[in-house]
């Protein structure tokens, strides 16, 4: 007979609701009453339509500009889908945002030919100039940074990205500089 506690089911669920906490927006939530209205005519929209969460999703992002758990739960109570199916999506895609862009929106590529080619110092190196972990976006709102999965520039590993555009074949000495051309 198994234990409550070690039905896999219950596990998984676990293992969700603990990356979930490590995965929440780090800044408070400031949506307004016209965004609100906005995601629930979107919801409406799309309520009946097979395969409905992930425009709802895109659209909410468009809305808010990310997905932070307050606007995920609007979304699962309105398709009548769990938290965790949305969260599991919004985790998942790497699209999706669990915390607003900074005005310097840094992302390091952790796929495995940016890793093997280094992109793990240059984390370290963008974590030590800005201030703040892969995930967080600072006090300040200045820096957001992502360690993302593969962005499709292998042949340039290692990379980073800076609101947008793209360094190639870097190296942790070259950070400094590049954040300079967007001095916050």
């Amino acid at each position: 007979m198994h234990s409550f506690g070690a039905h896999p089911q219950i596990n998984i669920f676990r293992r969700t609701v603990k990356n979930m906490k490590k995965k929440l927006t780090t800044v408070e939530f400031t949506g307004t009453a016209e965004q609100e209205v906005a995601l629930r005519e979107l919801i409406a929209q799309y309520k009946n339509v097979q395969g409905n969460l992930m425009p709802v999703l895109q659209g909410a992002q468009e809305i808010y500009g990310y997905l932070p758990i307050e606007v995920q739960k609007i979304i699962a109570e309105g398709l009548g889908v769990s938290l965790s199916e949305v969260y599991g999506v919004v985790s998942f895609y790497s699209q999706f945002a669990l915390n607003p862009k900074g005005k310097v929106a840094i992302g390091v590529c952790l796929g495995t030919a940016c890793y093997v080619k280094g992109s793990g110092a240059i984390c370290d190196k963008v974590a030590e100039l800005t201030g703040i972990k892969p995930g967080d976006i600072s006090k300040s709102g200045i820096y957001s940074f992502e360690a993302t999965r593969c962005i499709g520039a292998c042949g340039l590993a290692p990379v980073m990205t800076v609101n947008g555009d793209v360094y190639g074949r870097i190296t942790a000495k070259d950070v400094a500089d590049i954040l300079a051309k967007y001095d916050a």
